[in-house]
């Protein structure tokens, strides 16, 4: 059962302007925001649940003015149930988006979590459980997508898979497969599917990673399908700019989300970002402004095949 949503995130007041309004905050916990390390030591089973997270990640945008930049739109966010998917989806709600999300079935109790916070300021949520390594699935999420809201106007290409090796010969080929179908396949899976249904104003947005630009010895497998992905919003978006639809890629640095949670030992968790130089994890909900950007053509409709990085202060990323 999904736990219950917090009374002082949201209020029916702010429902039709898809504002969130928080209660003053305590000074002991002011400083909770946006936390350093070292966080608590912690690890969970693949893939990883937001909800048993400590602390939780922070998704809801408190201080985030929405201007009705998605009215009217819709969106489908592939993992979209926690993490930087979830953040994205509660702030394409309050932008004024109908909002679909996919998951895998045993994230089911974070996708609740999800459709609560989006129907909470007053947008629709539908939840679509399955798997994006499999072209069947990928086509009739669209499909569902497309018979629920009327149309797709755009795609959040978001969900991950990663695991940590220590040398190339520890990765067996199931996971090299796993990684690839996961990351790119269902990328491009996802966009074929809802190519055949958008309309000149559509827009494609993948998540990137700053490993696909600088690579990580430990993650060769992920950081090479982020490389992909890269490659894949590049291309992709040549084809389709003369259909008045644009890709772009958004590629963050380390954020606190379930997919490292489950991937690290507790000790590297504590750490995680610590190396950058705001020497902390994003917040889910810092991420999230810069595929509203995207989605939306008054801010962005000059931009296309971009990769844009979100990286605490690192510079030296192409």
């Amino acid at each position: 059962m999904a736990k219950p949503r917090e009374k002082t995130a949201f209020n029916a007041g702010a429902k039709k302007r898809g504002e969130v309004r928080e209660m003053p905050v305590r000074k002991d916990v002011a400083s909770e925001r946006n936390p350093k390390p070292p966080y608590p030591e912690q690890h969970q089973p693949r893939p990883g649940l937001e909800r048993q997270m400590q602390p939780r990640p922070r998704f809801s945008g408190a201080e985030y003015k929405p201007a009705g930049k998605l009215d009217g739109k819709c969106a489908l966010v592939t993992g979209g149930d926690s993490g930087i998917g979830r953040a994205v989806a509660v702030l394409y709600a309050r932008e004024g988006a109908d909002v679909a999300i996919v998951y895998l079935p045993e994230e089911q109790a974070d996708a609740e979590e999800t459709r609560a916070a989006v129907e909470e300021v007053g947008r629709r949520c539908m939840l679509i459980p399955g798997d994006v390594t499999e072209t069947e699935f990928c086509d009739d999420a669209v499909e569902q997508v497309v018979r629920e809201f009327g149309k797709i106007d755009v795609l959040v290409n978001n969900a991950a898979y990663q695991q940590h090796a220590n040398s190339v010969e520890e990765i067996s080929d199931e996971v090299w497969d796993h990684t690839f179908k996961t990351n790119i396949y269902g990328y491009f899976r996802m966009a074929r599917a809802a190519l055949r249904h958008m309309q000149s104003g559509a827009a494609i947005i993948n998540t990137g990673s700053i490993t696909g630009l600088e690579g990580n010895q430990q993650l060769v497998a992920y950081s090479s399908t982020k490389g992909a992905i890269h490659a894949f919003t590049k291309s992709l978006a040549q084809e389709v700019t003369q259909r008045g639809i644009r890709v772009n890629c958004v590629a963050p640095g380390p954020v606190w989300t379930p997919l490292n949670v489950a991937d690290k030992e507790p000790k590297k968790v504590a750490q995680q970002g610590a190396k950058t130089p705001m020497q902390r994890a994003a917040q889910p909900e810092e991420i999230a402004p810069a595929y509203v950007f995207f989605a939306s053509d008054g801010d962005s409709s000059y931009i296309t095949g971009e990769v844009i990085t979100l990286l605490g202060g690192e510079t030296t990323a192409a």
